[in-house]
């Protein structure tokens, strides 16, 4: 006799048994997240974006927010995550500094508002120091706006002997 498992039973009810008794799930788990690094720096799924001049976190990064929580849940020998802030050029120089310290903070909150120890992050705002593209065409703004997390600790040890903050200011201690 072949059951629909295709397994031939040879009058054996126990098997039988132990068989159809075997909870059988009728959706498909998903496949753990993926996790890419680039500079040492997580790739995320999407960018984390704020209301304009504003560091309220708009929902949309919610997703890219969350695949930060599930790598630092998986990865749990990472001591201490960096969170970059970087704005464009636009406007005074050390109001973008003070907005790129804020949003630091806003994803710091976020991150431990959603489980994460605050001892493992590190908020630093860039200000406009770092762009990636040119600040000159709308696009290229886009661009260095962006919020980098980056693995600052292994294990309580620094990686490569870069400090902490990675050149920029810290912008407060989220555990306080």
């Amino acid at each position: 006799m072949k059951t629909s498992f295709g397994v031939t039973l040879f009058g054996s009810s126990l098997l039988a048994t132990l068989l159809l008794a075997a909870p059988m799930s009728s959706q498909a788990q998903s496949p753990p997240p993926r996790f890419e690094l680039e500079n040492n720096q997580l790739k995320l799924p999407a960018a984390i974006v704020f209301e304009t001049g504003s560091d309220k976190i708009k929902p949309e990064s919610e997703a890219a927010l969350s695949h930060v929580v599930a790598y630092l849940n998986d990865k749990t020998y990472i001591s201490l995550m960096r969170i970059e802030n970087h704005s464009d050029n636009s406007g005074a120089a050390q109001a973008g500094q003070q907005l790129s310290e804020k949003r630091a903070l806003a994803v710091g909150r976020w991150l431990i508002a959603h489980g994460i120890e605050c001892k493992r992050l590190l908020a630093v705002g860039f200000g406009s120091t770092k762009p990636v593209a040119d600040n000159a065409t709308p696009d290229g703004k886009a661009q260095n706006r962006r919020t980098v997390f980056a693995n600052a600790a292994l294990r309580g040890r620094l990686i490569g002997g870069m400090s902490a903050d990675g050149g920029g200011v810290v912008a407060g201690d989220l555990c306080k």
